[in-house]
């Protein structure tokens, strides 16, 4: 396998905002608001730069952000492969982080929306030796039938194919049937407890990894302060616990850990030790704010 990754997915600027309190409806409560740069395929891919992996990623911004973000991402070891939108701006997302550190999202996706066949030529895959795609990339009609075609060549060149649901709001919404039958025969599935719950309709971890071992060749559950698993059809193969850190803001740690995984696997790891990398990386991922290395 070569040890180069291509990552697609949003780029987004993340408001994050840490209130002192409950909210006050129709009133004022003090906050930390911070701007991050965020959105999930393009922490993945700054998580893997971060980690020294070969990474190109692929998205759609606003055209006035073009240089500024190429830039950007040149810095961070990623080589970007961005498109330039002329009628929408760069994605939003406004983070609300409760006081144990979770997370609530309101979502302008912007750009990602007008992804195109254009923007993902068979190109890209030269040379690549796994394919990483956010969830994000199916909930939306011409980003999806993008990334199905650049998939449908993926699997036709023997290139591995890693898909992360993403969000279990927006699985909810376009029907986890339908996101099983977009997604089906991936050989990673890398999906949090809410994410495989939604998923698989099963209770308990180990059952949703063989219910989902069905439609994925191996899948890894991330679960949070119980750590992770990774299984398949035949049943849960391995589980790690999580490391024990304080928590100040859980954006972007399941991306951290995908990364962490993934570039440990490219280099030859065996899974028990790319688990490990991973929980690591979602680890460090959650002691500081935003969802991308510093």
């Amino acid at each position: 396998m070569s040890a180069k990754v291509l990552v697609v997915g949003d780029v987004m600027t993340d408001i994050i905002v840490v209130p002192e309190g409950p909210i006050v409806k129709g009133s004022d409560r003090r906050a930390q608001v911070r701007h991050r740069p965020g959105g999930s395929g393009a922490n993945q891919a700054v998580w893997l730069g971060a980690m020294g992996a070969d990474v190109v990623f692929a998205a759609r911004v606003g055209a006035d952000d073009l240089g500024r973000l190429e830039d950007y991402f040149r810095g961070r070891s990623v080589v970007p492969m961005l498109a330039a939108d002329a009628d929408l701006p760069s994605g939003v997302l406004v983070t609300m982080v409760d006081p144990d550190g979770e997370r609530s999202f309101l979502t302008d996706r912007g750009a990602n929306l007008n992804l195109s066949s254009d923007d993902l030529p068979a190109t890209l895959l030269d040379g690549v030796g796994m394919v990483m795609v956010s969830g994000y990339s199916f909930f939306a009609e011409r980003p999806r039938l993008a990334v199905q075609g650049l998939l449908a060549e993926a699997k036709a060149r023997g290139i591995a194919v890693a898909i992360d649901p993403a969000s279990e709001g927006f699985l909810a919404e376009v029907g986890v049937e339908r996101f099983i039958e977009w997604t089906r025969g991936a050989d990673w599935l890398f999906a949090n407890e809410d994410e495989a719950a939604a998923l698989c309709g099963a209770a308990g971890f180990e059952a949703c990894v063989v219910a989902l071992g069905a439609h994925y060749q191996r899948v890894v559950l991330k679960r949070g302060r119980h750590g992770a698993a990774l299984g398949g059809r035949n049943g849960v193969e391995l589980t790690l616990p999580a490391q024990v850190v304080e928590m100040v803001d859980s954006t972007g740690a399941g991306d951290a850990f995908a990364a962490g995984f993934v570039a440990a696997l490219l280099e030859g790891d065996d899974t028990t030790s790319a688990m490990g990398k991973a929980i690591a990386a979602g680890a460090k991922a959650v002691q500081s704010i935003g969802g991308q290395p510093g």
